[in-house]
C-alpha cells in the first residue's frame, strides 16, 4: 500500500543547535491498564509500560540550561488527592528512588546553572522535584496553566498539583499567540530565538500540554522530538498514512537481536477496520474514565505528529515510551548522534512486541518487562 508523502514541516533553517540528553528518571508505575490510555483493547496488552523520561537540553553558545519534565516526586503523599488515590492501592505501583536534581549532580551537573524547568504538562508524573531546584529557576508550562489549572493545593484541597512548586519562582506561560510560527501544523514557539529549540502546542492529554522540539545537529539537520504525553505507546501513532504497516517488520519485535524481519501479516487482523494506514490505537474516551482531556483533539495532536514521525533524521521520545529503554543512551551520554546510531529504525516497530500473546506468538520476548499491578510479579 503506497504511503502518502508527508507535508514538509517547514522547520526555519538554522545552523543553531542544542544538545540533548534523555534522563531516564527513577520513576516507575506499574498496573495502568491500557484501556485507561486507548483503544479498541488487544488481547494479551493489558498493562500500559511506565518508565517515565525528561530531558537535559544545553545550548552550548549561549550557555543556557533547561530540564524538560521532571518524572515523579519522591515526595508525592505529601499531596493528599494523590496519596488517597494511589497511595494505598493494590492495583497501581509508584516507585521513585531519586529525583532528577540528584541523578544530573551525581554526575557533576550543578543544577544553579539551571534556567527554567518545562512541565510539559502538569500531571504527577512529570511535575517532579521542583522546590529542590532554586527559586531563580523559572517553570515554564503551556497555555491555559493559569487559568484552568491553578490554585494547587493547599489552596485548591482537590487539586493535583502543588502551590509550593511556583511559590517564589518565576512562572512562564508559553503563548503561542505572539510567536506567528508554524512547525508542520503545530503552533511553534521559539525559545532560545535562533532555530535551535522549539515549543510544540500539543493539546489533547491535558490542558497546556507542551512538546518540545530540538535541533542536535545542523549539517544534515536532526531533530529529538519531545512527546511529553501526547501518545503513551507506539500503536497510537503508527501505522499511519506517511508510514503503512509494512510486509516485513525489521528488526524483529519480538528478537531484534536475530537481525531478521518478521511477517508483518501476522499483525493485520490487529488494525483497526483492517486499515495499514490507521493506528492500532486510539485515545480512550473520557467516559470510560480515559486518560485524554480531549480525546479527539488528542488524535488531531497525533495526526501532526504522525507527520514528524515518518522521517529518519527526527527522533520521537514519548516520556513512557519503554521500547526505549533497550536502544538509546541515557545521560550522561548524548542522544545527539541518534541518526549515525539508527535509533529511529530500531525503535520504530518495537512496539509490536505487546501484541506477542495476540498473535500467538510462543517464544521469549526480548525486552519484555512486567508492567502489571504490584500484586503480580
Amino acid at each position: 500500500m503506497a504511503a502518502l508523502p508527508p507535508p514538509g514541516l517547514h522547520i526555519p533553517a538554522s545552523t543553531s543547535t542544542v544538545s540533548i540528553s534523555i534522563i531516564k528518571t527513577s520513576t516507575e508505575i506499574r498496573g495502568l491498564p491500557t484501556g485507561y490510555f486507548f483503544d479498541p483493547p488487544i488481547p494479551g496488552h493489558d498493562h500500559i509500560a511506565a518508565p517515565a523520561f525528561a530531558f537535559l537540553i544545553r545550548h552550548p553558545v549561549l550557555n543556557r540550561t533547561l530540564i524538560f519534565d521532571l518524572g515523579m516526586s519522591k515526595n508525592w503523599r505529601s499531596n493528599p488527592v494523590l496519596n488517597a488515590r494511589f497511595g494505598n492501592s493494590k492495583d497501581v505501583g509508584v516507585t521513585v528512588n531519586k529525583s532528577v536534581r540528584e541523578i544530573l549532580e551525581s554526575e557533576g551537573l550543578d543544577c544553579k546553572d539551571v534556567e527554567a524547568v518545562v512541565w510539559s504538562h502538569w500531571h504527577m508524573d512529570h511535575t517532579g522535584d521542583v522546590p529542590e531546584i532554586e527559586k531563580s529557576t523559572k517553570l515554564i508550562v503551556g497555555p491555559g496553566f493559569q487559568e484552568k489549572v491553578l490554585p494547587g493545593y493547599p489552596r485548591n484541597p482537590e487539586s493535583y498539583v502543588m502551590e509550593s512548586d511556583w511559590e517564589g519562582r518565576e512562572l512562564l506561560e508559553i503563548d503561542f499567540s505572539t510567536s506567528g510560527l508554524k512547525i508542520g501544523k503545530f503552533q511553534a514557539y521559539d525559545y532560545f530565538g535562533d532555530g535551535s529549540f522549539y515549543f510544540l502546542d500539543s493539546p489533547g492529554h491535558a490542558v497546556g500540554h507542551l512538546c518540545g522540539l530540538a535541533r542536535v545537529t545542523a549539517d544534515p539537520p536532526s531533530f529529538i522530538l519531545m512527546g511529553g504525553d501526547a501518545y503513551h505507546h507506539g500503536g497510537m501513532i503508527r501505522p499511519s498514512p506517511y508510514l503503512p504497516f509494512p510486509e516485513n517488520v525489521a528488526p524483529n519485535p519480538f528478537a531484534p537481536s536475530t537481525g531478521s524481519p518478521c511477517l508483518g501479516h501476522i499483525f493485520e487482523s490487529l488494525l483497526q477496520d483492517g486499515d495499514k494506514k490507521k493506528p492500532f490505537y486510539k485515545p480512550s474516551a473520557p467516559a470510560a474514565g480515559g486518560a485524554y482531556d480531549d480525546p479527539e483533539e488528542a488524535g488531531r495532536t497525533i495526526q501532526k505528529l504522525q507527520e514528524a514521525d515518518v522521517r529518519e533524521d527526527i527522533l520521537m521520545v514519548a516520556a513512557h515510551d519503554e521500547t526505549l529503554l533497550d536502544i538509546v543512551d541515557f545521560f550522561p551520554k548524548l542522544a545527539d548522534g541518534f541518526v549515525e546510531k539508527g535509533w529511529v529504525r530500531q525503535a520504530r516497530w518495537r512496539f509490536l512486541k505487546d501484541f506477542a500473546k495476540a498473535v500467538g506468538y510462543e517464544g521469549e520476548v526480548e525486552g519484555m518487562r512486567s508492567w502489571g499491578p504490584p500484586n503480580q510479579s
